[in-house]
């Protein structure tokens, strides 16, 4: 595959929205929850992940991208990684799985779930509309809620998104049933922050 977007696409005032920056949050938390020694990312996108592990802890990062401009430590598709067996205790994919073919879904969970031994960590687009409620009150707990409409409408192809989650074709069960295919899923949360990104945190078998 050819990289979709150029380098610019990542430049902070365009790319990096409130909602976004939560979802890094969710990213580093998700991943630091299970004291890693290794993570590997795949799509390296602003780097914000990869500034946070290098920078502030000692687990060693490695990042894979198609996009050699980005300077990822390795040029290659998450398709066919480069890597042996087990090699990362934790392997990551955040917002990049629906730039693929929904045909090459399955195939790249499959090397993801190969090359890591603790953990695969992936968010996905879920496009569906949503209901949020936070209710904050004195002394009281914050209750926050969040619901996705079951409300499919067709998918276009923007030259990046192949695929979405909630979109005719692709509803939220199809996509658990192809993960469960391949790993166990530990964990799948969406955050109130960002309801657009749907998070599944997977037990390679």
């Amino acid at each position: 595959m050819e990289p979709q977007v150029a380098h610019d696409h990542y430049d902070f005032g365009k790319y990096t929205s409130p909602a976004r920056w939560m979802s890094h949050y969710y990213q580093i938390r998700s991943i630091m929850r299970r004291n890693p020694e290794s993570v590997l990312e795949i799509g390296v996108g602003n780097g914000i992940l990869r500034s946070y592990l290098t920078g502030k802890t000692k687990v060693s990062y490695t990042s894979v991208d198609i996009a050699a401009d980005l300077k990822p430590d390795i040029v290659a598709s998450v398709t066919k990684l480069p890597l042996p067996d087990t090699s990362h205790d934790i392997a990551c994919a955040f917002q990049v799985l629906e730039h693929l073919p929904f045909e090459e879904f399955s195939v790249a969970v499959n090397e993801l779930c190969r090359v890591a031994k603790k953990a695969v960590i992936i968010s996905l687009p879920h496009s569906s509309p949503s209901l949020s409620f936070l209710l904050k009150l004195p002394i009281l707990p914050v209750l926050r809620w969040a619901y996705k409409l079951p409300i499919p409408v067709q998918h276009a192809f923007d030259g990046q998104h192949y695929w979405e989650i909630g979109k005719k074709g692709y509803p939220l069960s199809r996509i658990r049933s192809e993960l469960r295919k391949i790993a166990d899923i530990d964990e799948e949360f969406m955050p109130f922050e960002n309801p657009y990104h749907r998070f599944f945190v997977l037990r390679p078998r």
